[in-house]
């Protein structure tokens, strides 16, 4: 393969897909590649794909025609969830040279080097049945913070997602393997690791080579907490049936795992929930909750709701509002519902208006800043331990307490990946000054 070709990537999606696009680069740069800002002219333009949402579809047609203004010589792959869901309606967009569906991203060296521009769009993509086998990938963007993918593909049907269509079934890395990576990971200098996974819960299961069938996401947490050299550990997203106590409890005894949780809800009515499919009910949720501010006050509790269900009427939006005003968490994800093919609420026959749908989504989006700052609130005049970022924005730096607060404070390099005790001052709306 030729040298000193260049490569830009862009990323749609969740953290998960940071960490494939992370180990895409090294397998690119391993073969020559001069990695270059997606801003930049480039050779090849790498887009890993997210398609949770009819937005994200939409962001990737976009980038294409950004890079077709700007380099239109350049070659153009697309890899990631849209591009197994749809490769055909991906191929068919002007400039696109490559798609790479599940089974073939990190084959992706081997790929480029077959392109020629001008020949039609290559489509390397399988049933997603025949996914097997577990990808590692980690995020390494600076020192401070990598995501680490432990688990991929999953077993649940909810009836509005399309995930386990674009990533197959639920398997995961060993335990043993994962303690191999964070050990590499200390020794690089890196001080936290966000566990991700597409059910990261579910870890454990279709373990690739080295694991046992003892192995669960509990076993992986207590052997991640004994690794020397890692500080933090983050766990990205848990379903709430799978967060047990003994979890929550390890967690809460752990000086490594940070008081930071992220809990998909999807809705606060039980019929809702029942109709998306999901395996718990608000009760449940609401017990999880509890049981972590009962050990750990101070906590961060992240949730994910959808508005504008197909069926969802007033009330049980209603009763979806009031029962997140009622429980102890600190801010929401809020998603406007958006009609995706070949799932079970794709083909129900009662939509919910537009107009409505961004009625209830600012609701919610309004609730969840009155429950951040109240968080936020919370922790003013106290000390917290803050990890800081390396960026300098006009003078100042920014990083992150235990509990996910965000703190801003005047740039100093001797701070950066490093572990400073400070005094939470005022919320300006995003984060706190540290003194």
């Amino acid at each position: 393969m030729q040298k000193n070709r260049t490569v830009a990537f862009h990323t749609l999606g969740c953290k998960l897909n940071l960490s494939e696009t992370s180990t895409l680069s090294r397998l690119l740069e391993n073969e020559g590649f001069e990695k270059k800002r997606f801003e930049d002219i480039a050779d090849v333009y790498v887009i890993n794909t997210c398609s949770v949402t009819d937005n994200a579809d939409k962001e990737c047609r976009h980038l294409v025609r950004r890079i077709q203004r700007k380099s239109p010589d350049s070659f153009v792959v697309i890899t990631g969830c849209y591009a197994q869901l749809k490769p055909q309606e991906i191929a068919a967009i002007p400039g696109v040279d490559l798609v790479l569906g599940a089974a073939e991203k990190f084959n992706i060296a081997q790929h480029i080097g077959e392109l020629a521009k001008g020949k039609e769009t290559k489509i390397c993509s399988c049933d997603i049945a025949e996914v097997s086998g577990f990808h590692a990938s980690f995020s390494q963007n600076d020192r401070t913070r990598t995501f680490l993918k432990v688990q991929d593909g999953c077993d649940y049907n909810c009836s509005f997602c399309t995930i386990p269509m674009a990533r197959g079934k639920s398997r995961s890395d060993s335990v043993e393997r994962v303690v191999e990576h964070a050990q590499k990971l200390a020794k690089d200098g890196v001080k936290e690791i966000v566990l991700t996974g597409v059910n990261l819960g579910d870890f454990g299961k279709g373990t690739d080579g080295q694991g046992t069938d003892s192995e669960n996401f509990y076993t992986l947490v207590k052997a991640l907490d004994q690794v020397e050299g890692i500080e933090r550990y983050r766990i990205s997203s848990i379903e709430p049936n799978l967060l047990t106590n003994e979890i929550i409890e390890l967690v809460a005894g752990s000086k490594r795992f940070m008081p930071h949780f992220h809990i998909p809800l999807q809705s606060g009515n039980n019929r809702i929930l029942k109709e998306m499919k999901r395996k718990y009910d608000r009760e449940l949720y609401a017990s999880r909750v509890e049981k972590i501010r009962s050990l750990m006050p101070a906590a961060c509790i992240a949730a994910d709701v959808i508005v504008g269900f197909p069926g969802e009427t007033d009330e049980e939006f209603e009763d979806t509002y009031q029962f997140i005003n009622s429980i102890d968490i600190s801010y929401l994800h809020v998603f406007t519902y958006s009609k995706r093919d070949h799932t079970l609420a794709g083909k129900m026959t009662n939509p919910v208006q537009d107009k409505i749908k961004k009625e209830r989504s600012d609701r919610l989006h309004h609730l969840s800043e009155l429950k951040k700052k109240d968080f936020y609130s919370r922790n003013i005049n106290t000390e917290a331990r803050v990890l800081f970022e390396s960026d300098n924005s006009d003078g100042f730096m920014h990083g992150f307490t235990e509990n996910y607060i965000r703190v801003k404070t005047k740039f100093n390099a001797d701070y950066v990946n490093t572990i400073i005790p400070v005094i939470l001052g005022n919320f300006d709306g995003e984060g706190c000054f540290g003194k």
